[in-house]
């Protein structure tokens, strides 16, 4: 098993190039299954979810073919519907192939999926949606297994979701552009990746009013055709090296980005002294961070979209563990999204933990430690901490931060972090 040895007290500066958001790049690739004629789909982070989503579509008989940031796919070869669980079992996002398969061919056989284990992430709002559709729905030896009403096509309906789930908003929306009739969902996710979604969706000849707000409604055409679109850019990757500016009084520029997609974060690291400026839109933006000595303490929040992205929580916490002060973290998204706390303590970090929320008292410097990634984000977290802290840091479970972040040593590298693959 690979880790990372990182020899810290660096101060992490330079620029550094965004890639495609690989909450966004998945839910594309399940979409182009539903296109009448090739999709072609660029700015994809090549990623270990990526090609796993890629090898389970091309298990169905379909021709996708990945060539550097660039995704090609024909559908017209199909002869399954069945997503194993050896595929599945390695990344949630695979439940997102039973919305097109529903839709567009009547029928699926989908494993129940696995993935991070930061809580629970229930597929049953995906279920309740297609069921409302008119799907019949059974759920045996771990597989769903769902079939379109009589006629192989599923129905509009009316159906507000139970939660804010933005696999489930994904899903159902994935599902609905095919299906007869209106559809109107209420209580949807608004997140970045959705609305880029929606919008490429729409580009393939769906209709759907309310892009960008809670509630959508979908009226469902015959079918769609192939298009070319690009993968919005990657906030969380990007919000993840301006975070190592703020841990090591440094100075970061991510380039093919855009402020606009992670207002929230950039207004906190505002609020710990950094000076933030940004510039352009969309693929043509960039944001800079820099601070000078330590960052002031804050408050978080996580909440769904537009609020504080739950997936910058462990990055903002390692901040928060070097402040000149105490800050407030409180996790609204899942109820197992902590596990880091325990590795950053073992750098020699301050945190008590309290049910959903978590007191940082910052500390003058990280000291290194080996500790273990315990999910995406979190590894991160841990990799930037180590990078600040005196000493060298051997991080373990590495293979967390390769399903999310593209050519990471290189990118670290770049920025200044002394840091090496130790093959496992």
């Amino acid at each position: 098993m690979d880790q990372f040895l990182i020899t810290g007290a660096c101060r992490i500066a330079g620029e550094v190039k965004i890639s495609g958001a690989k909450n966004a790049a998945l839910p594309l690739l399940a979409a182009m299954m539903l296109a009448d004629s090739p999709t072609t789909l660029h700015n994809v982070p090549s990623l270990q979810d990526v090609r796993t989503l890629i090898k389970l579509i091309a298990g169905m008989g379909i021709d996708i073919q990945k060539e550097g940031d660039t995704v090609t796919c024909d559908n017209s070869g199909i002869d399954s519907y069945f997503a194993p669980y050896d595929l599945v079992k390695t990344m949630r996002a695979s439940i997102l192939v039973l919305g097109p398969l529903l839709a567009r061919y009547g029928e699926a056989e989908v494993s129940l999926p696995g993935g991070c284990a930061i809580g629970s992430r229930p597929v049953d709002q995906h279920l309740k949606a297609f069921e409302a559709m008119g799907a019949s729905i059974i759920v045996e030896n771990g597989y769903v297994k769902a079939k379109a009403p009589a006629g192989g096509r599923l129905i509009g309906c009316e159906h507000s979701f139970d939660m804010v789930t933005v696999g489930g908003t994904e899903n159902v929306l994935i599902a609905a552009v095919l299906a007869s009739g209106t559809t109107r969902l209420e209580n949807c996710a608004r997140e970045p990746e959705v609305v880029d979604l929606a919008n490429m969706l729409v580009k393939m000849g769906a209709k759907i009013d309310g892009i960008g707000t809670a509630n959508l409604t979908i009226e469902g055409v015959e079918s769609l055709h192939g298009c070319e679109y690009s993968v919005v850019p990657d906030r969380i990757e990007t919000g993840s090296y301006l975070a190592g500016a703020l841990m090591t009084a440094g100075d970061v520029t991510t380039t093919h980005t855009s402020a606009d997609l992670l207002h929230p974060v950039l207004k906190k690291f505002e609020a710990m002294g950094a000076t933030v400026t940004h510039g352009g839109e969309g693929h043509d933006g960039w944001i800079r961070a820099q601070i000078a000595g330590r960052p002031k303490p804050v408050d978080i929040r996580t909440q769904p979209h537009p609020g504080f992205p739950t997936d910058m929580q462990a990055q903002l916490m390692a901040i928060c563990c070097l402040a000149d002060g105490s800050s407030t973290i409180i996790e609204n998204i899942f109820e197992n999204r902590y596990m880091h706390v325990p590795e950053l303590k073992r750098l020699g970090a301050n945190i008590k933990v309290d049910g959903h929320t978590a007191i940082v008292r910052g500390v003058d410097k990280f000291t290194a430690a080996p500790v273990m990634a315990t999910d995406l984000r979190a590894s991160m977290s841990l990799v930037m901490a180590a990078a600040s802290a005196d000493g060298e840091s051997l991080i373990d479970r590495i293979y967390h931060i390769d399903r999310g972040y593209e050519d990471v040593e290189s990118k670290l590298r770049g920025l200044g972090v002394t840091i090496e693959r130790v093959k496992g």
